[in-house]
């Protein structure tokens, strides 16, 4: 944005108040990255300017003047993306919708109506309190609803109730050129037209400004359990995740983690980990509507386990222990970070995971490294961490996030299962996408945005 006149300025003021513009960098140095580790993570440009609009009508008219200035524009969340989604990587407005954050409930419809800057914490608090559930659970409940619609998040519960898609019924977006669309509602069926609401879900930012939506809710069970099952050897605990899916119970979560990175993330917080017992463990999470449901869908994974070499079945019933296995679980990234260069997360079918942790044993002794592993064993997501190593060569990390790219792709997954492209995967996108495929997706993009100001540089290679 060098070169950006006074004219501008002034008309960004007046459309949010002088108080809600900020330009001295200092003050807005949170907003210029995310939690991508820092070895990959884009530089945030110079020349940029922090706007924090209260209402879709601010937003609208934001993005009409951006448009006409042909101002890239970057839209910001909570910031919480492993892949610099957000970062500002050119001069331009950065939009925070952070002082949006009304929540509605309609317990009649089992619906929540959220600004788009509402955090997940706050949803989860919301929908609690009217006696009602929000399953998803990524893992920072930092994160902004806007953030996890625009990057289709997922995270640890989504074997049973799916991903941010499978509870967004209705979207309000603006679009680059300031026009507003209202698409979906409180409705669990609509099959009219094209579907462009689910087109905007996963977009990143790159077609239009999530400003509202509404939310699926679900009946809050009265009785959950969290399960943690050790096994020794890691071939056993994913050949029983199939074995549990197959036996008819569907838990909320199903995490596969190992006992060195778990110890390690419960030491960090300082917790202990519950279970000391075999090197590979499932996590388990269930809930039911009574607890002789609950106590008969704990008694067969047990016995499905057991039958797999398995050792004791520990059970969490209390809501302290459950949430602080969740909490270690979900800090694993967190404590790994500082180690670390990259952290992939590449997807296959649920029955290839197995398959997958294999190649990478294999690539890891290729190259003489370790590759944390742990993951959403339900979904066949395997987050795997490329470590810093003094004595590597520089491309060694390049060299085996390819292959284990590879990898993926030959037992029929993709690159990405959660944490999309962003900035620092645009150039592999190519390797799981057809020319036609791309040529389509740069067609939505222009007609979406004609200028390309939305956080242009994201998801669609150049070219």
């Amino acid at each position: 944005m060098t070169g950006t006149n006074e004219k501008v300025l002034k008309k960004l003021e007046e459309t949010v108040g002088k108080d809600w513009v900020v330009t001295e960098r200092e003050f807005m140095e949170n907003y210029l990255q995310d939690e991508t580790p820092e070895s990959v993570r884009p530089s945030a440009a110079n020349d940029l300017i922090l706007v924090k609009p209260s209402s879709t009508e601010e937003v609208s008219q934001i993005l009409k003047l951006a448009n006409q200035e042909k101002i890239p524009v970057f839209p910001v969340g909570g910031r919480t993306g492993l892949v610099g989604a957000s970062v500002p990587t050119e001069p331009g407005i950065i939009l925070s919708l952070e002082r949006m954050k009304k929540i509605e409930i309609d317990r009649q419809n089992l619906m929540a109506i959220v600004e788009a800057g509402a955090t997940l914490g706050e949803l989860i608090e919301a929908s609690e309190a009217a006696g009602l559930f929000f399953p998803l659970h990524p893992g920072d409940e930092g994160a902004q609803i806007g953030g996890l619609i625009a990057t289709n998040a997922g995270g640890v519960r989504a074997v049973k109730y799916g991903v941010v898609r499978n509870y967004v019924k209705g979207i309000e977006a603006v679009l680059p050129t300031g026009e507003v669309l209202n698409l979906g509602g409180r409705l669990i069926k609509n099959n009219a037209g094209y579907d462009l609401m689910h087109l905007i879900i996963g977009s990143e930012g790159t077609l239009c400004v999530v400003t509202k939506a509404v939310i699926k809710l679900y009946a809050r069970s009265k009785f959950s359990a969290t399960l943690i099952v050790p096994f020794q050897r890691r071939f056993d605990a994913i050949k029983s995740v199939q074995a549990i899916l197959q036996s008819g119970v569907v838990p909320l979560a199903i995490e596969y983690v190992e006992l060195k990175e778990i110890n390690q993330a419960a030491e960090h917080l300082n917790e202990e980990w519950p279970v000391q017992e075999g090197k590979a463990q499932l996590m388990l999470i269930l809930t039911a509507i009574s607890e002789d449901e609950l106590l008969s869908a704990c008694e067969k994974i047990s016995e499905v386990c057991e039958k797999n070499g398995a050792g004791e079945t520990v059970i969490a019933e209390t809501k302290e222990e459950q949430d602080k296995i969740l909490r270690v679980r979900s800090n694993i990234y967190t404590t790994l970070k500082p180690q670390m260069i990259d952290i992939l997360d590449v997807t296959v079918p649920p029955s290839r995971l197995g398959d997958l942790m294999n190649a990478v044993d294999e690539i890891a002794r290729k190259h003489e490294t370790h590759l944390p592993v742990y993951g959403h064993a339900g979904d066949g997501n395997l987050h795997i961490h490329i470590m810093k190593e003094e004595d590597k060569p520089p491309d060694y990390a390049s060299k085996v996030k390819r292959e284990i790219y590879d990898a993926g792709i030959r037992l029929g997954g993709v690159i990405t299962g959660e944490h999309g492209i962003g900035k620092i995967r645009v150039d592999e996108f190519a390797l799981t996408i057809g020319e036609k495929e791309l040529s389509l997706m740069k067609g939505i993009k222009k007609l979406f945005d004609p200028n390309n100001i939305l956080n242009p540089g994201k998801v669609i290679p150049s070219g």
